[in-house]
């Protein structure tokens, strides 16, 4: 969830843009580093840990001049050290770049620039873009085409910002996918860009967001706006309030809309620092597990409540199906009257979007008092659920206003993925190539969330199609049974309107009886290995006049012929598939909702974090 800061102008950039990230340092705080350019040349002053230490760097050797580019970090490539900070220069010192999101095919890219006599500097694959820039630079390209070239080849979800010695007016910036915002503030005479509003409001309240898919040139007078293709785009040019709420939410109506966007950022930084794609290695230290730990261990309880809990239930089959290991998912309000049989090889598993609900809290303890290991994924830094767990995964998502969670359910979704993958290993339950190959997946995560997301506008359509429903059936099978609970419970929330999540093969055990033609019944369907069975449902549930909103695999014709309406997500590994498949029924109740004018950030009755019984 790194941060970004861009300015050109007149002004001394170094000062602009350190103010600018540290209204940013919340989305990574692990490196920072500015680069500006000055005589002819670009400077950069980089560091390991928080922003304040580069800050004292700066006051120790100053740095000055316009442009300049900045950014904080969450490690995502190699560790948070000084040489593997952004900004990244290339090879010849004249380009430099600061990126957020992943390069999903660097390792292919970095070993072609290699064979070409490319020496890297750093363990990132941010260093693979500078590099194939000065590479296509090279070969007689200018700056901006350079660039545009880059773009193109690079896979996956990527904010990407740049600056060149030899065209020292321009930044040039590009937003691929979802990755995260990107902010174009304009000035009179200079010009700003940013990863979110706050950066840049104290100087300008104008300002244009960059789309998936396109690129922008900011220069001190103008800012061109075009696609990745090149063709020009007139943007349109927002005027943000001065409140500061209204300042946060940037381009988006409400929070939730916000951080449901957000999610491919947070899943990023949810792998950050913890994923070594090149060694194919799963690293979590502050869970503390050894090898003798994970050897030791005879079942584990995932507690925890609402939407965690449903979190909880996938994790039950990637832990289950990769590690081997027996989980039984409890409901945090329910583990301690359950006399749960906890013993010192038995792991308790809290997972809390706060670190603070009671109920969840309460199950830690007992857990504890029965002498049972505790563990807990969360996103509130420093909260009690961290603070009383042996070990713990912290979410990496940042700040989540809205009350219906949202990206802090699709997080814990990959922590669990990664802690039955580190648990497998350790146990020797399998083999390298397995271990590889599931870790290379995780690359595909932050682009597969994009491009669910990318379908909003299609998903408000089916929102609109179904505004005046009273009810609502949702059913899934096996991995993707869960994601009925969740989309049921999003539903509820935030519409008001009375929603089920039902396992699909339980269908015919009752569920059936409500279906007709008032009943809508919404049906998870991704190609997965529950694919047939769900076939089998919708035409069940087509027999008795129902209507079908089907989540399903892009292409999938069957499912299309079959549906009255069609939820599309990417193919993903099926494992992986909850992440996509939540997606489109966040945005579904969310639309709903705000079509039927509710305030979706504040539901009635509804508190963010429950923190009595």
């Amino acid at each position: 969830m790194c941060g970004i800061v861009g300015y050109v102008g007149p002004r001394d950039a170094t000062p602009i843009i350190l103010n600018g990230l540290k209204r940013l340092e919340y989305r990574g705080y692990d490196s920072a580093g500015v680069a500006v350019f000055n005589g002819g040349q670009i400077e950069v002053r980089r560091d390991a840990g928080k922003l304040s230490q580069l800050v004292d760097l700066v006051g120790k050797s100053p740095i000055n001049g316009a442009p300049g580019i900045g950014h904080t970090r969450w490690a995502t490539h190699g560790a948070p050290t000084t040489r593997n900070a952004h900004p990244h220069l290339g090879s010849s010192g004249r380009v430099v770049v600061v990126q957020n999101g992943i390069v999903e095919n660097f390792l292919e890219l970095k070993d072609e620039l290699t064979a070409e006599g490319v020496v890297f500097q750093s363990e990132t694959d941010t260093e693979t873009i500078v590099q194939l820039v000065e590479h296509y630079l090279a070969a007689g390209m200018g700056f901006v085409e350079a660039a545009r070239k880059t773009f193109n080849q690079i896979q996956g979800a990527n904010v990407v910002v740049l600056m060149s010695a030899d065209e020292p007016e321009k930044i040039v910036a590009a937003r691929i996918g979802n990755a995260g915002g990107v902010v174009i503030g304009l000035g009179e005479g200079e010009n700003f860009l940013a990863s979110d509003t706050p950066a840049i409001m104290e100087h300008t309240r104008k300002v244009i967001f960059l789309e998936s898919r396109q690129m922008t040139i900011v220069s001190r007078e103008n800012v061109r706006v075009e696609t990745l293709d090149g063709a020009e785009i007139k943007p349109q040019v927002h005027t943000v309030s001065w409140d500061p709420v209204a300042a946060e939410r940037g381009e988006y109506r409400h929070f939730m809309q916000k951080e449901i966007h957000e999610q491919v950022r947070a899943l990023t930084d949810t792998l950050a620092g913890r994923v070594d794609f090149g060694k194919g290695e799963i690293r979590l230290p502050d869970l503390k597990l050894t090898k003798e730990l994970a050897n030791r261990i005879e079942k584990i309880y995932i507690t925890a409540c609402g939407t965690a809990a449903y979190a909880g239930m996938v994790g039950k089959y990637l832990i289950e199906k990769i590690a081997r290991v027996p989980v039984e998912v409890v409901i945090g309000s329910e583990f301690r009257y359950s006399d749960p049989i906890v013993t010192p090889n038995t792991v308790v598993l809290a997972i809390s979007q706060s670190g603070e609900t009671a109920d969840t809290l309460a199950a830690m303890e007992e857990g504890r008092r029965k002498g049972g290991i505790l563990w807990s994924i969360v996103n509130a830094i420093g909260s009690q659920a961290m603070r009383v767990a042996d070990g713990y995964i912290s979410m990496q998502t940042g700040p989540e206003i809205g009350v219906a969670s949202t990206k802090a359910f699709t997080a814990p979704l990959v922590d669990q993925y990664m802690l039955a993958i580190l648990l497998a290993g350790l146990r020797g339950v399998i083999d390298d190539k397995t271990r590889r190959s599931l870790v290379a997946d995780l690359r595909l995560v932050p682009d597969l969330a994009g491009r669910a997301l990318d379908t909003e506008a299609d998903v408000e359509k089916v929102a609109h199609a179904l505004k005046d429903i009273r009810g609502c059936l949702y059913l899934g099978r096996g991995i993707n049974m869960p994601i009925a609970y969740e989309g049921a419970l999003k539903l509820k929330e935030i519409s008001y309107i009375h929603a089920e999540g039902y396992p699909a093969g339980e269908m015919k055990h009752g569920p059936i009886a409500l279906i007709d033609e008032e009943m809508p019944v919404l049906c998870l369907a991704p190609k997965d290995p529950w694919h047939e069975k769900m076939i089998s449902q919708i035409q069940q549930a087509k027999a008795r006049g129902g209507v079908v909103i089907a989540v399903a695999t892009e292409g999938d014709e069957l499912i299309q012929g079959m549906a009255d309406h069609v939820l599309w997500v990417p193919e993903a590994p099926w494992m992986l598939s909850p992440i996509v498949t939540v997606l489109p029924l966040q945005l579904l109740a969310y639309h709903i909702a705000t079509i039927r004018g509710l305030d979706v950030d504040q539901p009635r009755n509804l508190a963010k974090s429950v923190t009595v019984e």
